[in-house]
């Protein structure tokens, strides 16, 4: 054999010793000895058994898992009664149990003083009482408006040719509505005859036209509501200077049954133009007021 092929033999196996070497070391480091793991069980019982003799193994008691109930407070019998709200009376529950009563001059008197008790003082009060002499005799509610007209003017036929002053009226309605004040002048044909009647409302009808036909013409009576003949007299057209009977509707109500003192906007209206000039008036002793 040539030297070639010897030193190629050569190499081949002392790779081969090479390969098994790095093999076995690979095989040791992976394989572990069995004597070694029973070793390492018996120290693990070593120290078990030692940790069982210095301390006594306490069994942790597990807490059984309790149903939580939420306690609901007990409801207290309401052993007291409810109380009832007061029901507001109503003029209909009032008028069911008693007959309505008419006006008398001592309620418009007791009107006047609740109305200014607050604000007047006693002596200003006083200088608002009427005597009796100021008023005519009051409805019974047994007259229409005619019959009680002729009752308290039995000499209305003089005073109306008398009368012939612009701006002006003999007598004066005072009423609640428009509505009201077309019925009063339809109700009173059998007494007013051939005089003049001049509507004295807001309805339809500008203060202005009202104001011109004063001054044109001349009216026996007039019929309207407090505000609108209270803003003729404040704007100077009307003047209650040779006005003799002032009658207010006192008795009648509307189909919610209020009179014309029950609405508060009426009343109110009222009570300035009796302040303004016909509690003075009547003082003097120049107009008469009744209640129909």
């Amino acid at each position: 054999m040539s030297l070639a092929t010897k030193r190629g033999s050569k190499e081949t196996e002392l790779q081969c010793k090479r390969t098994e070497k790095q093999s076995t070391i690979c095989l040791q480091q992976v394989n572990v000895d069995p004597s070694d793991d029973e070793a390492i069980e018996k120290t693990g019982d070593n120290r078990t058994t030692t940790n069982q003799d210095s301390k006594p193994a306490v069994k942790k008691k597990r807490k059984q898992p309790t149903e939580c109930f939420l306690s609901h407070p007990e409801e207290k019998q309401e052993t007291t009664v409810k109380a009832k709200k007061r029901k507001k009376k109503k003029i209909s529950d009032i008028l069911e149990k008693s007959a309505p009563k008419p006006g008398v001059p001592a309620d418009l008197q007791n009107l006047l003083s609740q109305y200014f008790a607050e604000n007047r003082s006693v002596i200003e009060i006083e200088e608002l009482k009427l005597s009796d002499s100021c008023f005519l005799p009051a409805n019974d509610l047994t007259h229409s408006f005619s019959s009680y007209l002729k009752e308290i003017c039995p000499k209305w036929a003089k005073l109306r040719k008398n009368h012939k002053e612009k701006k002006s009226v003999v007598m004066l309605v005072i009423c609640s509505s428009a509505l009201r004040s077309l019925e009063l002048i339809k109700s009173m044909t059998a007494f007013k005859g051939d005089c003049r009647v001049l509507k004295l409302f807001a309805k339809h009808i500008k203060i202005k036209e009202q104001m011109s036909m004063l001054e044109k013409g001349v009216f026996h009576i007039g019929v309207g509501t407090p505000g609108r003949v209270k803003a003729l007299v404040e704007q100077d057209g009307l003047c209650l200077n040779s006005t003799k009977y002032m009658i207010l509707d006192w008795n009648w109500r509307d189909q919610k049954l209020r009179r014309m003192m029950d609405i508060p906007e009426i009343k109110k209206e009222t009570i300035d133009l009796l302040e303004m000039c016909i509690i003075k008036l009547c003082r003097e002793g120049s107009v008469k007021l009744g209640l129909f």
